[in-house]
């Protein structure tokens, strides 16, 4: 029999057990990533820890940190969130909601204001208080045209026709939507929160917010000498990761592929602090209505960090 019969037939059995008896796959991920993620060193917060989290969009502080959040409360640390904007460029998530085909930029900009609602409640979940979640409402899937070309000219988002930050609740309300304006708004949540710790996405995120958000904390904590504090976090890991998609809580999150080359460090969750993860992304409805299966893959026994290492990849 022809070799690509062979691999035909073989596709298919797997396509049939994974139908037919998830289970069984369920299982075997476990089994193989059981030893390599036990082979990560454990890493977990020091006591009394101060901890910003760098998050580009409402929910990614719960997805990549939820399980973070709770350690170092529970070690009588400070914790601060900060979300670069508001998720106000999703339209899929705004068509969904408003039950339109082409949702209008004043969808979109209602969209952001319940974003920020939901991320309110997530953080209170966490046990965050409000006075420590700063909104700095920058254009969603802009940050990068504010890092690289809009430093000192204002961007104009396609998705909500705004150019400065227009929504209540906001760091700076009326800042241009530039790249000089969303670092002062930083460095200026740095000098008042004084972190011991900051976590941010990695340069090696799919999503060019991430690795704006990633490129900003290197600049930002470099030049006050600070790098040793920060870990990086991936959240669009590449290739469908994490797998499989859906609640399961029994699983190990390993390595996403695209940052398979770090040093990353594991945080083990136990079963409470999962469940209560799980309770702040639910929190953010809007996004589970339209991303659930991968936002709920993310409550697994672990949490991945690791430092900044290496040269950067190119933007």
């Amino acid at each position: 029999m022809p070799r690509a019969m062979w691999a035909l037939l073989l596709a298919l059995l797997l396509a049939f057990l994974l139908v037919n008896a998830p289970w069984l796959f369920q299982q075997a991920y476990a089994w193989y990533y059981r030893a390599r993620v036990g082979e990560l060193p454990a890493w977990a917060p020091a006591p009394g820890t101060r901890l910003l989290v760098l998050a580009p969009h409402p929910d990614d502080e719960s997805l990549a940190a939820g399980g973070l959040i709770q350690r170092v409360r529970q070690g009588g640390g400070e914790v601060y969130l900060a979300w670069m904007t508001l998720g106000d460029g999703f339209q899929w998530d705004a068509a969904l909601l408003d039950r339109t085909l082409r949702p209008t930029p004043t969808d979109l900009r209602k969209l952001a204001e319940r974003r920020r609602q939901e991320a309110v409640a997530a953080a209170r979940i966490l046990g965050v208080p409000e006075g420590n979640l700063f909104f700095l409402g920058y254009p969603d899937r802009g940050l990068l045209h504010l890092f690289l070309e809009n430093f000192f000219t204002p961007y104009r988002s396609p998705a909500t026709h705004l150019d400065r930050v227009s929504y209540p609740g906001t760091f700076r309300p009326g800042a241009p939507y530039t790249g000089e304006a969303w670092e002062s708004d930083l460095r200026a949540i740095l000098e008042r929160v004084r972190p011991d710790l900051v976590v941010s996405p990695a340069p090696e995120d799919a999503h060019p917010d991430h690795r704006a958000t990633a490129y900003l904390a290197l600049r930002l904590l470099g030049e006050r000498g600070w790098l040793e504090r920060l870990r990086f976090y991936v959240v669009h890991g590449g290739l469908e990761w994490p797998l499989p998609k859906g609640l399961h809580p029994g699983l190990y999150l390993e390595p996403p592929p695209r940052g398979r080359h770090l040093l990353w460090h594991r945080m083990d969750l136990t079963a409470e602090e999962e469940d209560v993860k799980l309770k702040a992304l639910r929190a953010h409805r809007s996004q589970m209505e339209v991303l659930g299966r991968f936002m709920e893959a993310f409550v697994r026994k672990n949490e991945l960090f690791t430092p900044p290492q290496g040269p950067l990849p190119s933007p």
